[in-house]
């Protein structure tokens, strides 16, 4: 069994900062990325940050120069560092780890946690 769980969520005013952090558990064979998404009421849940095994990054334009994901492969975990916050930021912010588990044979498969609230306002 493999948990995924986000922390680091809440209320913070326009132009403030958060750091979110997520951690993957459980029967985990090999991690190839991780990463962020995002989903505002009414809305598609959207695509926000990734950070693969070897480091690469890739960001949502909306949160280019303002968002800073990172990861620690040995710990199974990834944190993104929220700066200049926005009231359009506000949403359940959710991690997604691509894994496989121990003892199967199963391919590469999504795992996601539950969410954290990110609310922006004054």
């Amino acid at each position: 069994q493999v948990q995924v769980v986000e922390s680091g969520g809440g209320l913070v005013q326009p132009g403030g900062s958060l750091r979110l952090s997520c951690v993957a558990s459980g029967s985990i064979f090999s991690i190839s990325a991780m990463g962020w998404y995002r989903q505002a009421p009414g809305k598609e849940r959207e695509f926000v940050a990734t950070i693969s095994s070897g480091g690469s990054t890739n960001y949502a334009d909306s949160v280019k120069g303002r968002f800073t994901i990172s990861g620690d492969n040995a710990k199974n975990t990834v944190s993104l560092q929220m700066n200049s916050l926005k009231p359009e930021d506000t949403a359940v912010y959710y991690c997604k780890a691509i894994l496989r588990r121990l003892g199967t044979l199963e391919p590469w498969r999504n795992y996601w946690g539950q969410g954290t609230q990110v609310t922006v306002s004054s």
